[in-house]
């Protein structure tokens, strides 16, 4: 590729992810939704987290199937709960990275 089409294919790159944050943006801004839609967006985020983190916690990679044998698992859950009682996210933070040098430690 020569230069110019590097900088055309960064714009255009630029472009696509930009817009699409943008134009949501622009057009609500001053517009009222309804409650139930602001409410279900409010779950996004937890769903989007869910996804994340169910395959990690919850599916061997080896086999590929369910067991709640992993310790990352055993490992998010006081973390988990620590979160929800504290509601310290620099607090959960240091809890679960304690928790998991310890595992570490042990199966060691």
């Amino acid at each position: 590729m020569s230069w110019p089409e590097y900088i055309l294919l960064f714009a255009a790159m630029g472009l696509v992810t930009y817009l699409p944050r943008w134009l949501p943006l622009v057009y609500l801004a001053h517009k009222r939704m309804p409650k139930w839609l602001v409410d279900w967006l409010s779950l996004i985020p937890v769903a989007i987290l869910s996804s994340l983190l169910a395959p990690s916690l919850l599916v061997d990679s080896q086999s590929h199937s369910f067991t709640f044998s992993k310790t990352d698992l055993w490992v998010a859950l006081p973390t988990l709960l620590f979160a929800l009682k504290t509601k310290s996210l620099g607090g959960t933070l240091l809890v679960g990275m304690l928790l998991f040098w310890l595992v570490g430690m042990l199966r060691a």
